[in-house]
Protein backbone atom coordinates (compact mmCIF):
# COMPACT_ATOMS: atom_id res chain seq x y z
CA UNK A 1 0.00 0.00 0.00
CA UNK A 2 1.00 3.71 -0.90
CA UNK A 3 1.44 5.30 2.80
CA UNK A 4 2.97 8.15 3.82
CA UNK A 5 6.19 6.67 5.12
CA UNK A 6 6.09 3.86 2.70
CA UNK A 7 9.25 2.43 0.07
CA UNK A 8 6.65 1.77 -2.51
CA UNK A 9 5.84 5.23 -2.56
CA UNK A 10 9.47 6.25 -2.54
CA UNK A 11 10.26 3.91 -5.64
CA UNK A 12 7.21 5.10 -7.43
CA UNK A 13 7.84 8.46 -7.03
CA UNK A 14 11.31 7.77 -7.99
CA UNK A 15 10.54 6.30 -11.15
CA UNK A 16 8.10 8.71 -12.27
CA UNK A 17 10.53 11.17 -11.72
CA UNK A 18 13.02 9.61 -14.07
CA UNK A 19 10.60 9.35 -16.74
CA UNK A 20 10.54 13.33 -16.79
CA UNK A 21 14.40 13.39 -16.55
CA UNK A 22 14.61 10.94 -19.01
CA UNK A 23 12.00 12.70 -21.33
CA UNK A 24 14.36 15.69 -20.78
CA UNK A 25 17.10 13.77 -21.88
CA UNK A 26 15.62 12.79 -24.86
CA UNK A 27 14.73 16.43 -26.08
CA UNK A 28 18.45 17.48 -25.37
CA UNK A 29 19.89 15.17 -27.03
CA UNK A 30 17.96 16.51 -30.35
CA UNK A 31 20.70 17.93 -32.40
CA UNK A 32 21.98 14.58 -32.58
CA UNK A 33 20.55 11.58 -34.97
CA UNK A 34 18.32 9.11 -33.84
CA UNK A 35 20.36 6.38 -33.50
CA UNK A 36 22.97 7.75 -31.06
CA UNK A 37 20.35 9.89 -29.60
CA UNK A 38 18.00 6.82 -28.75
CA UNK A 39 21.05 4.82 -27.70
CA UNK A 40 22.23 7.68 -24.71
CA UNK A 41 18.93 8.20 -23.31
CA UNK A 42 18.03 4.92 -22.72
CA UNK A 43 21.81 4.24 -21.40
CA UNK A 44 21.07 6.81 -19.05
CA UNK A 45 17.41 5.61 -18.13
CA UNK A 46 18.83 2.33 -17.98
CA UNK A 47 21.74 3.34 -15.14
CA UNK A 48 19.12 5.19 -13.68
CA UNK A 49 16.22 2.71 -13.31
CA UNK A 50 19.13 -0.29 -12.73
CA UNK A 51 18.65 -1.56 -8.73
CA UNK A 52 20.98 -2.69 -6.55
CA UNK A 53 21.54 -4.42 -3.57
CA UNK A 54 23.37 -2.90 -0.38
CA UNK A 55 23.98 -3.57 3.52
CA UNK A 56 24.56 -1.08 5.97
CA UNK A 57 25.12 -1.75 10.05
CA UNK A 58 23.02 -0.53 12.25
CA UNK A 59 24.34 0.26 16.12
CA UNK A 60 23.95 -2.72 17.52
CA UNK A 61 26.83 -4.75 17.25
CA UNK A 62 26.37 -7.60 14.56
CA UNK A 63 23.21 -6.31 12.78
CA UNK A 64 22.42 -5.46 9.39
CA UNK A 65 20.25 -3.54 7.26
CA UNK A 66 19.80 -4.76 4.05
CA UNK A 67 17.62 -3.01 0.83
CA UNK A 68 17.22 -2.43 -2.74
CA UNK A 69 18.72 1.50 -3.79
CA UNK A 70 19.29 2.71 -7.49
CA UNK A 71 22.81 1.33 -8.26
CA UNK A 72 24.56 4.93 -8.83
CA UNK A 73 23.29 6.00 -5.53
CA UNK A 74 25.04 2.42 -4.14
CA UNK A 75 28.43 3.00 -6.03
CA UNK A 76 28.55 6.67 -4.84
CA UNK A 77 28.05 5.52 -1.36
CA UNK A 78 30.89 2.72 -1.49
CA UNK A 79 32.91 5.36 -3.21
CA UNK A 80 32.80 7.71 -0.09
CA UNK A 81 33.11 5.30 2.42
CA UNK A 82 35.34 3.18 0.57
CA UNK A 83 33.99 0.00 0.86
CA UNK A 84 34.52 -1.97 -2.13
CA UNK A 85 31.98 -4.39 -1.98
CA UNK A 86 29.26 -1.70 -2.10
CA UNK A 87 31.30 0.05 -5.12
CA UNK A 88 31.89 -3.10 -7.36
CA UNK A 89 28.09 -3.85 -6.56
CA UNK A 90 27.15 -0.92 -7.41
CA UNK A 91 29.03 -0.17 -10.63
CA UNK A 92 28.10 -3.64 -11.70
CA UNK A 93 24.51 -3.26 -11.90
CA UNK A 94 24.90 0.58 -13.12
CA UNK A 95 26.58 -1.01 -16.26
CA UNK A 96 24.83 -3.66 -16.37
CA UNK A 97 21.55 -1.63 -16.74
CA UNK A 98 23.19 1.03 -19.10
CA UNK A 99 24.08 -1.92 -21.45
CA UNK A 100 20.49 -3.27 -21.43
CA UNK A 101 19.44 0.15 -21.72
CA UNK A 102 21.69 0.96 -25.05
CA UNK A 103 20.32 -2.69 -26.31
CA UNK A 104 16.87 -1.62 -25.98
CA UNK A 105 17.86 1.43 -28.05
CA UNK A 106 19.17 -0.22 -30.68
CA UNK A 107 16.11 -2.35 -30.89
CA UNK A 108 14.00 0.93 -31.19
CA UNK A 109 15.82 2.41 -33.77
CA UNK A 110 15.94 -0.64 -36.00
CA UNK A 111 12.23 -1.53 -35.68
CA UNK A 112 11.36 2.35 -36.27
CA UNK A 113 14.09 2.63 -39.23
CA UNK A 114 11.61 1.11 -41.97
CA UNK A 115 9.01 3.73 -41.77
CA UNK A 116 10.99 6.06 -43.73
CA UNK A 117 12.01 3.73 -46.44
CA UNK A 118 8.42 2.35 -46.61
CA UNK A 119 6.75 5.48 -47.28
CA UNK A 120 6.55 6.59 -50.72
CA UNK A 121 8.45 9.96 -50.99
CA UNK A 122 5.51 12.43 -52.67
CA UNK A 123 6.65 12.93 -55.97
CA UNK A 124 5.57 16.20 -58.22
CA UNK A 125 3.87 15.35 -61.33
CA UNK A 126 4.25 18.09 -63.52
CA UNK A 127 0.99 18.38 -66.01
CA UNK A 128 1.75 17.99 -69.60
CA UNK A 129 -1.98 18.27 -70.49
CA UNK A 130 -3.33 22.04 -69.66
CA UNK A 131 -6.68 20.45 -69.26
CA UNK A 132 -5.26 19.34 -66.40
CA UNK A 133 -4.09 22.33 -65.01
CA UNK A 134 -7.17 23.85 -65.61
CA UNK A 135 -9.21 25.30 -62.44
CA UNK A 136 -12.28 22.87 -62.15
CA UNK A 137 -15.40 24.20 -60.05
CA UNK A 138 -17.12 22.16 -57.68
CA UNK A 139 -20.35 20.36 -58.80
CA UNK A 140 -23.12 19.40 -56.25
CA UNK A 141 -24.77 16.27 -57.16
Amino acid sequence: MLFADSMSLLWLSYYGLSLVVGLAVYFAFAFLPRLPRLVLTWCIGGAMWAPAPFRLPLVEEGEFYTGWAPSAMVAAVGFLESNGGALRNGLLCLVLGMAIGGVVGVALWWRGRNKAVLEPAAEENTASDPEETRRREPVIG
